[in-house]
């Protein structure tokens, strides 16, 4: 029986339900999973696009590794990335409030075409595809596009269990 997710843009009141991909992501959905809700202050991508994510500290007893990697993330896609803490640049960290943590999981979502995972400091920054928004796709791009428009400030992304 498939699970699913519920991820909301707390202060703009909208939501969207992704379901998680278990038979292609199978560690990282159980980590994912084992640990909603997750929150945190929601950012926009800088160079891979149509891109919002979160960051949270490290929460599953083992790191899932690589599995259902990609670097062209599609619309849709709900991604898992790991990042040690030598891998942040420091006023990147201090400017998350995470420059204390030994690393982080950033939990993201892209709405739209055309992102490129590449970073001008490290390269090719894979991450796991765990789960795909499957309804509410449509209104949930256009909150996302406005935070890119008027600011992320005061703005969280959560991420819950989703019964149905």
């Amino acid at each position: 029986m498939p699970r699913y997710m519920s991820i909301t843009l707390e202060k703009r009141g909208v939501s969207c339900v992704a379901e998680l991909l278990e038979a292609d992501a199978p560690r990282t959905c159980e980590a994912v999973w084992s640990a909603l809700p997750q929150v945190g202050a929601v950012q926009h991508a800088k160079y891979a696009r149509n891109e919002v994510y979160t960051m949270v500290p490290r929460f599953a007893a083992e790191e899932p590794g690589q599995e259902n990697p990609t670097v062209t993330p599609i619309p849709g896609d709900v991604v898992y990335f790991s990042f040690p803490g030598g891998m942040l640049d420091r006023e990147f960290k201090q400017d998350k409030g995470i420059e204390q943590l030994p690393g982080v999981i950033d939990l993201a979502i892209f709405y739209g075409r055309n992102n490129l995972l590449i970073n001008g400091d490290v390269g090719w920054v894979p991450g796991n595809v765990y789960a795909s928004i499957v309804e509410g796709l449509g209104p949930m791009a256009e909150a996302c596009h406005d935070v890119w428009r008027s600011g992320s400030v005061g703005e969280t992304l959560r991420y819950d269990r989703y019964e149905g």
